[in-house]
């Protein structure tokens, strides 16, 4: 009489094993892994946006492609070395700070690839990459039609507050008082507001207001924190 341990390793754990991958199929997913890893490479650079590239990174996208992909290959055909991978990558640690939201993005996108790939689903990684990367595209060559400034202001009254708020609502299309510091001198305000490019000159008028002793206008991209 079989027993559950006969059952489980003749039905799953012998057909488990009995799958291999051949040099050719290890070669065509490495190099499509690779070809992917380029594209992704090339959309990173592309619309990257912000303070310095870093050439290292991006080529380490293309190496986590192929890294992953060659796990999953050697996970799908021996079951023993799969659990043995997940002990083994359980202990792995990432403690490197990733400095911009978009950073995390590629990685997981390469780290799918690599997945995808792995598993021999190669319409599905071209297809998806595809879609992804003209995605990345779109949104990095969008241009908004207004642009986003700050807006420090110096005056001494609360008259002379009312008076730049009313300039603003006629002036601007959008503003937010991000932050606002009295003093015994005078009061600082921080203005966070959107207008179109070029259309400046309200700044002048702002300076012009009685009490107000200074008006400077400040381009950034968007993520000022008061």
């Amino acid at each position: 009489m079989e027993t559950f341990k006969d059952i489980f390793k003749n039905s799953f754990l012998e057909n488990f094993s009995a799958s291999q991958i051949s040099a050719a199929d290890t070669a065509i997913t490495l190099l499509l892994t690779f070809l992917i890893g380029i594209f992704i490479f090339q959309v990173y650079k592309r619309t990257f946006q912000g303070i310095m590239y870093t050439k290292s990174f991006n080529v380490s996208l293309v190496t986590i492609a192929m890294v992953t992909s060659l796990v999953i290959m050697a996970v799908t055909t021996n079951i023993v070395l799969s659990l043995g991978m997940v002990g083994a990558l359980s202990i792995v640690r990432f403690r490197t700070a990733i400095k911009d939201p978009m950073d995390i993005v590629f990685m997981f996108w390469a780290i799918a690839v690599g997945i995808v790939t792995g598993a021999s689903f190669y319409l599905l990684a071209v297809m998806g990459s595809v879609i992804i990367g003209i995605i990345l595209l779109v949104f990095a060559n969008f241009k908004s039609q207004t642009s986003p400034y700050i807006l420090l202001l110096d005056y001494v009254n609360s008259e002379a507050e009312k008076a730049i708020l009313d300039k603003l609502k006629d002036k601007v299309k959008r503003y937010n008082i991000k932050s606002k510091t009295v003093t015994a001198e005078n009061i600082e305000l921080s203005v966070e507001l959107r207008i179109k490019s070029g259309e400046i000159d309200f700044v002048n008028e702002l300076k012009s207001i009685d009490s107000v002793s200074n008006a400077v206008l400040i381009s950034y991209n968007g993520d000022y924190a008061a």
